[in-house]
Parts: structure tokens; C-alpha cells; sequence
């Protein structure tokens, strides 16, 4: 057997290297039972090698390549251009020569073949590569097939294989290409199966696409196919379309595109026997993978041929069940202004303290709404909570409702005894005309956090460990006290009562918004303003402001010392390290670097409020929002006396209001008092990693991000891992990291996408969820990170989510528009607190609106519109 070439049989599953990602696949179809494939044989990657390594030119330009960023287009064109024209003129090694030969001899030199290529790092589980290299169809004689092969090592280097490759990580001096040479098959038909539903991700429903004559003229583009799913062995769907063009192969090699008869166009490509017939070729051969398939097919003299399969990769993960039954999850990411993939490290801390069903999928966390749907009674609670917290969200879920996909229990609520979210009946509502109420649960919770700093110090290796666990219990404790949710439950139902009796009494929409304006105790809006104190402390020294422009690590602080008024700076930002320096972006993930890890973070921050604000600016905005929400106030009370009874709905509307101002800060609080602890159980774990790297269990401190707490717990106890387990976490974050989280996601596998049902939008507006009313106009922000922030005052942000440490940025911006959140997240209370104009709940905003377009955000209606 050569190393040079590989019939398919031939081919082992651990030769990946050898016979890149489709060369792998058509080995395995080869030896599947019952599945017909095209003989051929595969080029290897060691032919590739032997061809190009001795060529100085080839690895010249190579080099120069791999140096290259993915903005320098120009550049990255003409290097491959250079290469590919290297590699269409090397010389063939005379024994690869000779293998290619003996095979051609064997399968038929007179025949057709496609030459197909087939990278390393191609029709992967993380990247499918599709399309990025060349196929060629019916290629005739060995000097074609010589001539084709060049070709396919040629494509690896086409503009769109480079930057794909360098979208996706992949070091381009590390992949290889095999090429394929199959047998080719002149069809009847042919076309492309899912066996899981391309758009709606339904595992359950299969769907073929079909067209007549060979695949090419489908997949370029040239014709519509038609389109058939199945499910459960019965055909639910059939769009049959007008096919005015086929392509076949001529006798002597090449092809042609085929007008097709009047009467052929709009016949049914398959017979609804032949479409069952290949639903069944694709769950078997789903089932030999274990893992939905993208499968190429065609049908010749009534025989499916199977001429390619790879894993669907845009498929989201279905969370894991027990059963068969039917579930329904929703994002937890959603609710919590974080949809980017968690370690597994973060995802196992949050499990440890939510009491929520919760299931992990795709690097997130779901929560198991099952329940919840299955009772009439807590259906309609709970639709009619997430109506007022995120529409799309119940919007979906009522779609899987009304399909009656979830079976009706009537009897669930009472046999499992269970109350509504925050319901305590037995906590009285707090006192509004006690002061001392916040400030007091505040003390509290600060007290417990100072002695769980004293307390761990002590603490290593299965001591830590057991130490975390029974002090998350105190963490539950204070996050969960009946006496601390009757706080903000009741700021949030006077913030309901006002808005719907203001609309009613004076058609005053949305007016606790800016009731919320400049509020006490707000810890997260706090933060914001502290930074512009900080900004007020630098600005007078320009020395300092040039230093810190020039900073790129984390140990600026400690040179502040050297310049004039940095002792004073650097105990400035010391200061706002202490109080929030446990904050970072993504902060539920407890991996995720602290702005006390790397401080740097925040410097494009401070360097906006120095550029935007003058001194004294946090002072001005808080007073500026009391001024409103106090001049709104009265406002409304001066009019609701002309009404009548109106001495009576003004006193109820005053006693709201200071429910409303009282308590609604607190809000923030319990977030922040559990990524405080968070903070200090992360900076005792990472001493304890320390010493695994010392003893040699991991490699770095980081790898135990990729480990569950629990089995961090046993590695402290054993001192010894698994290498293999970091490794393949590793690999499994990064495709996770790909990922778009769906709101909502059933058993099946199928993500359900909810809709705004509203009326009268402005053409083309953009609709979203109304949070803090207003309309403003600017230039729109469009920001991934708060590292690239480069704001000036008046620009409107707009980004996928923005959970507390964006706050800063807040005081920069005048609207916000995200697209994820509810009226209660984070980012709507702040933005609320700030007087902002905001519109969450955007599909695709930071899409559909671009960095730099002037856009007004109607924060009072909910929607956008691009100017």
C-alpha cells in the first residue's frame, strides 16, 4: 500500500492527516452497509508535501504569508496568487506518478472522475470549509487528472481559503490537501440532504433539496431546487420549483448547462418513494456519526450515490435529558446580559448556586421551563412575566404552546407544591418611610463578604474546596432572603403601577422612567460616576495622561510613583479598585479576567470622560438627574389634582413614587455582592492553581478554568489530571465560542425565534423592547468590546449586551440599544437611572446598524431607525 495514495476502503478513521476531512468521511461512507459510493482513491497530504517542501519559492511565500494581518487584503492577494501559480507548475514526484498510474489502471483510465480537494482542516465538527477549495467534474485522461490535481493543491491558496482560515485560527504553514479522484457518475438527479433542518435546527425533520442533472448547477447557484422535509418516515412538506437549467457531463469530459423542456421544469425532481427512500439513507447514515449530517447524493439508474457527508456545524447543542420526552429551555445568558460561551469553571459556580433546573449546552446554561408549561396555572404567570421582561421570549414560547408540544399536567402545580418566583407570602412589603431599610440589608451583606475575606486566608488544597462550598451556602442565603427580593419586587411593582396608571390618568407613557433618574444606592450606577471622579483626578497632569496612552500591560500603577501627582492617581484608581474591581465584562463567568487582574481595561474609559467632561461631571449628572425626576414628579401630581378624586391619586402616586426612589437601587445590589464573592473565592482557587503548576499536575494556572469545580475539587485532593481532558476542553470552548445562543431551544433541537407584535413603525424601523423612554439622536457606536470604546459625548451605543462594567460607558452616551434584555436587566435600569433613551431586545443590531451611521433611538415606542 503507498503512503502516496489511499483507495477509500483503504482508509483508517485515525488518518485525518493523511486524507483531510472529506477524503476521511468517504472512507468511512465506503465501509457503511447498504450505502453506495463512487470508487476512487485519495492523493495524500504526503504527495502534497513531497511535491512543494523541497521548493524554496513555495516556502518563501509561505513564510511571507503566515506574517500576514486579515485587514491586509491586497497583500494576502498577491501572495497567493504567487503561490498558487508555484504550485500549478512544480513537478509531480515520479512515485507519486507511478501510484496515481497503477489506480487509474485498476478503476478504468477511460472513465470520468471528479477531482475533488480535501484539506486538514476541512469538514470538521468547528469548521466546515465548504466551498473554500476546488472540485473538478468529469475530467478525462491522465495528463487532465494530473493537471487537476495541481489545481486542487492550488485552490488551498485562493484569497477565500486564506482568510477563512485566518477567521478560524488555522496556521496556514500547519494545513495540507489531499485530493480525492472518484469515479464520476452522470445523474438522473442529485441534490443535498440535512438530516436536521438547516433553519429552524430541528433534529426531528429532515430536508432534501433536489434538481436535475448534476449538483454544481444547484449549489452555484444557477437553479432553485425543490425542497422536501420529512419526519418520522412521512413527508410534511413539498415546494416543488421551476427548474429552468440543469448541468450534465459530456461523453468526452467536461459539462454543460441544459435548457430543460418546458413540461421537465416543473415536474417533481424525486418520486415521494425516492424521497423516503434517501430519509432513510440519511438517518442511517446520521446514526453511523452519531452527529447530524450535511450529505451530497445522487441518483442514478434508480441507485442513491453518497459522494460526500460532514457534520452540520452551525447546528446549536441541544441540552442533555434523560428522557425522550419533550422540554423546553430558555437562555439564561438572556436574562443575564451575557450570551458568550462560559468555562466550565464559571458554568459549574453558577449551577452551584441558582435553584433553578438548569441544563448546559454549547458552553450556556438553559433553564428547564417544562414544568412551567405543563401547568396551566404557572404557564399563564409565566408567560405573563416574561411578556413584561423580554416579548420575544414569550413570543416563542407561545408558539411552542399553541403547538401543543408540552402535555398538559392540570394537576403539576399542586402535587410539586410550588410557588411563583419570588413569591414569599409570609414577608411583609417593606416600609417605604424606613431610610434605614437598604442601607441596612446593604451593611449586611457587606459585613458577610469582609468575613469571608478574613476567613478563607487560612484556607488550601480539599480545605478551600470544602470551605467554597459551605460558604456558597451563605452566598444562597443572601441572594435568596425573602426580606431582601421584597426590596426591588416592590420598587418593580410600583414601577408597573405607575406607568400603567399614568398612561391611564394622564396618557403619560412610561413615566417612572425618569422617576428612576439619579435614585440612591444604586452600586452599578455609582460606579459609573466614581470613574468620572478618577478622570477628574488625572486630568490636570498631561504628563501622566501621555504615559498612560502608551500603557500595554497591567503594572502601569506601580510606575505612576515616578511622575509628578501619581501617588495621588494611583491611589485614586486603587481606591475604585476596591470597591469594584471584581467587575469585569461577561462577570457571571468567574474565569473571566477582573479590572483588579488587569486594570488596563478601564484606561480607554477614564480617557473618554477626560476628553468628554469637565471636572465635577459625576456631581452635575446625579444632581441633574435628581432635578428631573423631582421636576416630573410634580408634574405629575399637579395635574393629577385637576382630575377627579384627584387629592386621592395624587397621594397614591406620591407613595409609589417614594417606593419607586427608595428601593429601586437596591436592584443592583445582590449582583454585586455575589461577584464580590466570587472575586475572593477566584483569588484563592488561582494561589491554589499555583501550586498544581508547581507540582506538575497542570501546565498553567489557567487550565483550571477548563475544569467543573467538582472535579477541580478531586485534582486538589489527588494532585493528578487527565492532560487529555484540558486539552480537548480547550478545543471544545473554542467552538462553543462560535456559537449564537438561541432565546429559546426545544428537545429537538429546534430554536424557535419570537416576534414584536406591534403596529404603526416608522418604514424600515428597527423594532425592539422599550426600557427608558426618550428619543435621541446620534452617531451610532457599534462596540464588541469596551476595550476598542472611543466615544464622544453624544454618540448613541449600541452592542450585543451590556451587563454592569459597561456602566461606565453610560456616562458618555446618550441611547443605548442592545440586542438582548428586558425591562429589568441591568442595562435597562441603568440606562433608566442615567435619563437615557433605550431600545434592548434588537435582533441583529450590532448588524444591521453600522459603526458611524447617524440613527435616532426611540426609547418611548421601542424602535430605531437608521438616518
Amino acid at each position: 500500500m503507498s503512503s502516496y495514495v489511499l483507495k477509500f476502503q483503504e482508509i483508517e478513521k485515525t488518518q485525518l492527516l493523511l486524507v483531510g476531512g472529506k477524503g476521511l468521511n468517504l472512507g468511512e461512507l465506503s465501509n457503511i452497509a447498504e450505502i453506495h459510493v463512487p470508487e476512487g482513491f485519495c492523493i495524500t497530504t504526503e504527495a502534497f508535501q513531497k511535491a512543494l517542501e523541497p521548493n524554496e519559492a513555495f516556502r518563501t511565500h509561505l513564510h511571507q504569508l503566515t506574517r500576514l494581518h486579515i485587514n491586509e487584503q491586497a497583500k494576502i492577494s498577491e501572495i497567493s496568487q504567487q503561490i498558487r501559480q508555484i504550485i500549478e507548475e512544480v513537478e509531480i514526484p515520479s512515485d507519486v506518478l507511478v501510484a496515481v498510474q497503477r489506480n487509474l489502471t485498476e478503476f478504468g483510465e477511460q472513465h470520468a472522475y471528479a477531482v475533488r480537494s480535501s484539506a486538514t482542516a476541512e469538514d470538521l465538527p468547528h469548521a466546515s470549509f465548504a466551498g473554500q477549495h476546488d472540485t473538478f467534474l468529469n475530467i478525462m485522461g491522465k495528463d487532465a487528472i494530473l493537471r487537476h490535481i495541481r489545481k486542487c493543491w492550488s485552490s488551498l491558496f485562493t484569497d477565500r481559503a486564506v482568510i477563512y482560515r485566518m477567521q478560524n485560527g488555522f496556521d496556514h504553514s500547519q494545513v495540507s490537501l489531499s485530493v480525492i479522484v472518484q469515479r464520476m457518475i452522470s445523474p438522473q438527479a442529485s441534490g443535498i440532504l440535512f438530516t436536521a433542518d438547516p433553519v429552524t435546527s430541528n433534529r426531528k425533520i429532515l430536508s432534501i433539496d433536489a434538481s436535475f442533472g448534476l449538483g454544481e448547477a444547484l449549489v452555484s447557484g444557477l437553479v432553485s431546487a425543490d425542497s422536501y422535509k420529512v419526519k418520522d418516515e412521512a413527508i410534511i412538506d413539498k415546494r416543488i420549483a421551476v427548474k429552468k437549467l440543469a448541468i450534465y457531463s459530456f461523453e468526452k469530459g467536461g459539462t454543460e448547462t441544459k435548457q430543460l423542456d418546458p413540461h421537465q421544469q416543473s415536474l417533481q425532481t424525486l418520486t415521494d418513494q425516492q424521497i423516503l427512500q434517501l430519509a432513510h439513507i440519511g438517518r442511517h447514515i446520521e446514526n453511523y456519526f452519531s452527529y447530524p449530517q450535511d450529505i451530497e447524493w445522487c441518483l442514478a439508474d434508480d441507485t442513491f450515490y453518497i459522494v460526500q457527508s460532514r457534520p452540520i456545524t452551525t447546528l446549536y447543542p441541544i441540552p442533555e435529558a434523560a428522557d425522550d420526552e419533550n422540554y423546553v429551555y430558555i437562555s439564561v445568558g438572556h436574562q443575564q446580559m451575557m450570551t458568550d460561551a462560559i468555562k466550565p469553571l464559571g458554568l459549574s459556580f453558577f449551577l452551584l448556586v441558582t435553584p433553578a433546573p438548569m441544563k448546559k449546552a454549547g458552553g450556556r446554561l438553559f433553564v428547564d421551563v417544562t414544568q412551567h408549561l405543563a401547568s396551566p396555572g404557572r404557564r399563564k404567570d409565566f408567560l405573563q412575566a416574561m411578556g413584561q421582561h423580554d416579548p420575544l421570549l414569550k413570543d416563542a414560547v407561545t408558539t411552542i404552546v399553541e403547538r401543543e408540544f408540552i402535555k398538559t399536567a392540570p394537576d403539576a402545580e399542586s402535587a410539586q407544591g410550588q410557588k411563583k418566583p419570588g413569591q414569599h407570602p409570609s414577608v411583609p412589603a417593606p416600609d417605604e418611610n424606613d431610610p434605614s431599610v437598604v442601607p441596612e440589608l446593604i451593611k449586611k451583606a457587606q459585613a458577610s463578604i469582609e468575613e469571608l475575606k478574613q476567613n478563607i486566608q487560612t484556607k488550601s488544597g480539599s480545605d478551600l474546596m470544602d470551605f467554597i462550598v459551605e460558604d456558597i451556602q451563605e452566598l444562597k442565603r443572601i441572594l435568596f432572603n425573602p426580606h431582601s427580593t421584597a426590596v426591588f419586587m416592590a420598587a418593580f411593582d410600583a414601577s408597573a403601577w405607575l406607568n400603567k396608571h399614568m398612561d391611564e390618568w394622564l396618557g403619560e407613557k412610561n413615566a417612572a422612567d425618569t422617576l428612576s433618574q439619579s435614585v440612591p444606592h444604586n452600586i452599578t450606577s455609582e460606579m459609573g460616576l466614581a470613574l468620572l471622579d478618577v478622570a477628574d483626578v488625572i486630568r490636570p497632569y498631561p504628563e501622566i495622561i501621555h504615559y498612560l496612552q502608551s500603557v500595554r500591560d497591567d503594572h502601569f500603577l506601580d510606575e505612576l510613583v515616578q511622575f509628578e501627582g501619581g501617588q495621588q492617581i494611583r491611589d485614586a484608581i486603587h481606591n475604585f479598585l476596591s470597591k469594584y474591581g471584581m467587575r469585569c465584562a461577561g462577570e457571571i463567568d468567574i474565569t473571566r479576567d477582573r479590572w483588579s487582574e488587569k486594570p488596563s481595561i478601564l484606561l480607554p474609559l477614564i480617557f473618554s470622560n477626560i476628553k468628554n467632561f469637565e471636572h465635577n461631571e459625576s456631581r452635575r449628572k446625579f444632581e441633574q438627574g435628581q432635578q428631573e425626576a423631582l421636576k416630573k414628579e410634580q408634574e405629575l401630581l399637579d395635574r393629577l389634582m385637576k382630575l377627579p378624586d384627584g387629592q386621592q391619586k395624587a397621594e397614591e402616586t406620591k407613595r409609589k413614587i417614594r417606593i419607586l426612589r427608595n428601593f429601586i437601587g437596591y436592584r443592583e445590589y445582590p449582583k454585586y455582592g455575589m461577584v464580590n464573592r466570587y472575586f475572593i473565592y477566584k483569588q484563592a482557587l488561582m494561589k491554589e492553581a499555583e501550586q498544581l503548576v508547581q507540582n506538575h499536575v497542570i501546565q498553567e494556572k489557567e487550565d483550571i478554568y477548563y475544569l467543573s469545580f467538582e472535579e477541580l475539587r478531586e485534582v486538589a485532593r489527588a494532585q493528578q489530571l487527565d492532560e487529555k481532558i484540558i486539552f480537548n476542553r480547550k478545543n471544545e470552548y473554542q467552538l462553543f465560542e462560535k456559537l449564537t445562543p438561541p432565546r429559546v431551544i426545544t428537545s429537538d433541537g429546534e430554536i424557535i425565534t419570537g416576534q414584536y407584535k406591534r403596529e404603526n413603525l416608522p418604514a424600515d424601523a428597527i423594532a425592539g423592547l422599550p426600557v427608558s423612554t426618550g428619543v435621541i439622536e446620534g452617531r451610532a457606536r457599534v462596540l464588541v468590546n469596551m476595550k476598542d470604546a472611543d466615544l464622544e459625548e453624544g454618540d448613541i451605543l449600541v452592542t450585543a449586551f451590556t451587563d454592569p462594567s459597561w456602566t461606565p460607558l453610560f456616562v458618555s452616551i446618550k441611547g443605548l440599544v442592545t440586542e438582548v434584555g428586558g425591562l429589568m436587566t441591568h442595562g435597562a435600569v441603568i440606562a433608566r437611572e442615567y435619563g437615557l433613551p433605550a431600545v434592548v431586545g434588537v435582533e441583529n443590531a450590532a448588524k444591521l446598524i453600522k459603526d458611524g451611521q447617524r440613527i435616532r433611538v426611540n426609547g418611548t415606542e421601542g424602535y430605531v431607525e437608521v438616518l
